[in-house]
């Protein structure tokens, strides 16, 4: 099987305002980085928005094609390339799942309809009028990301979240429950995952609540996540950990237990393997 690369967001010129974010025009981003018109990865989500031109867009071996108004939702893992026509003309954005859930909090990237994996399409097409609905906050992104102003990052991330509500809008209009049903436990197992994460670290009550084994479970994240159901636990429980980390209302050993945690030197150990740092630098490392 070919092993197609996968690129971080580093691997790209970000912009100041956030290493876990990168906005660019399209024309910008092709003449920066040509190779990304090879079949390849990325670790974060990826936005696409076409306004001119024309071509085919290819996500996990689903052709698609682009014509002004194509907006593209690539979740982190999936394949994709493009062959495009000499005036493509539009906007592209990648940022990471953590930059997204942490700065909003109260809802994550997964609630918006389009990037659940419950929908399968990652395409969707908008006509005249909404494409010049939606334009001014693209150019707005492209505009702010290039200064440095007071609570830049604020109103980038509004911007963002404002583009996905328009995209949801559409989104609710045009597509249905078309399901597959490895994502229809994906996201039941993700409801159940939210419910029960502090108190339930073991993917065998995951599996049982399913009424499925723990290695059909298994199999289930691996074809949708490329992750083990273990590690998709423990994911979840890192993100919170943070959360609660940047909050300063807690202490570290009273976050530890408020996670399930009774050996706070576990969960240190835990928090490090994953992140790379310990708790406390992770603290420091925000402030």
């Amino acid at each position: 099987m070919k092993k197609y690369p996968i690129y971080p967001i580093q691997r790209f010129n970000c912009n100041s305002v956030n290493s876990d974010l990168y906005i660019s025009s399209f024309r910008n981003h092709l003449i920066k980085h040509s190779f990304v018109e090879e079949p390849h990865r990325h670790n974060s989500y990826v936005l696409v928005f076409f306004t001119n031109g024309s071509g085919t867009h290819e996500i996990d071996f689903n052709k698609f094609t682009i014509q002004s108004g194509s907006i593209f939702f690539i979740q982190p893992g999936q394949i994709h390339h493009w062959e495009l026509s000499d005036d493509i003309e539009g906007f592209v954005i990648f940022y990471s799942q953590e930059m997204y859930n942490l700065y909003f909090r109260q809802k994550t990237i997964e609630d918006y309809p389009f990037y659940s994996s419950v929908y399968n399409t990652p395409e969707m097409v908008f006509d005249e009028s909404k494409l010049k609905a939606i334009l001014p906050y693209f150019e707005s992104l492209i505009l702010e990301a290039q200064m440095n102003k007071m609570l830049g990052k604020d109103l980038i991330m509004n911007l963002l979240d404002t583009i996905h509500i328009h995209i949801a809008r559409k989104y609710s209009e045009t597509h249905f429950g078309n399901t597959h049903s490895y994502n229809v436990k994906i996201k039941n197992f993700k409801m159940l995952l939210q419910q029960n994460y502090k108190t339930e670290k073991a993917p065998f009550f995951y599996a049982t609540k399913l009424s499925i084994t723990l290695k059909h479970l298994n199999r289930i994240c691996n074809e949708i996540l490329q992750k083990t159901t273990t590690e998709v636990i423990t994911e979840r429980v890192i993100l919170e950990a943070k959360r609660m980390l940047i909050d300063n209302k807690f202490v570290i050993n009273e976050i530890a237990t408020e996670l399930g945690y009774d050996n706070y030197s576990y969960f240190t150990r835990l928090f490090k393997r994953h992140t790379g740092m310990t708790p406390t630098d992770f603290r420091i490392s925000k402030m």
